[in-house]
């Protein structure tokens, strides 16, 4: 075995080509038991669902950050979109039937009957999450037949993508996005935005 051995790493490029498949083996056998291991400990749902809690724990912090004195110039609206396509199904479910229809009714009759008597809680405060809750409940199958799918998760990830341009570009760059002490918060709800369409697609292909 010695001699072979002696003899396989004299040819040029030899060793180098079984040393790159040891590592390719290695990948391969790594791979299949992180596999087997998620597999065997159902691990796949657990993770999803709390990243989809991650994501919309982000989102809201982003959408209450808007509202205090650390205000941004981001576009939160797609926040209001992002926020129906990433939320749990038992939640979406509940704000969808009946308890969403009530909310909704109540939110149209106070816009409609107080909007003079409260103008900044209608129109500033409770606007985005109305607009949510307006969202969920009169959004047709069709649209929402699309949560959980690739369309959702690349729609997701586009409005992360946009809000960190948007984000980068009011800061002066990544680094001072990072760098400001305002911008912190902003920043890492942001990237914390792509954690579950990311790890969505990555189980879909």
């Amino acid at each position: 075995m010695s001699r072979a051995f002696a003899l396989d790493v004299s040819q040029p490029g030899a060793a180098a080509m079984a040393l790159d498949q040891d590592w390719r083996a290695v990948g391969e056998a790594l791979g299949t038991l992180g596999a087997h291991i998620v597999a065997s400990m159902q691990l796949e749902g657990p993770v999803t669902g709390l990243l989809q809690w991650l994501a919309v724990v982000a989102a809201v912090s982003l959408l209450i950050l808007d509202r205090t004195n650390w205000r941004t110039n981001l576009l939160t609206a797609l926040l209001v979109p992002y926020l129906a396509l990433q939320l749990p199904e038992p939640i979406f479910g509940y704000l969808r039937g009946g308890i969403g229809a009530w909310i909704a009714f109540i939110a149209v009759v106070i816009r409609l009957f107080f909007a003079q008597k409260f103008p900044q809680l209608i129109n500033e405060d409770l606007e985005l999450p109305v607009a949510f809750i307006l969202l969920v409940v009169t959004a047709p199958k069709t649209i929402v037949h699309f949560r959980g799918s690739k369309i959702s998760d690349f729609v997701c990830l586009i409005i992360g993508a946009y809000l960190l341009y948007q984000h980068t570009s009011h800061a002066g760059g990544f680094r001072r996005a990072f760098g400001e002490s305002r911008g912190v918060p902003h920043t890492i709800g942001i990237l914390l935005l792509f954690v579950a369409p990311l790890w969505a697609l990555f189980h879909l292909f």
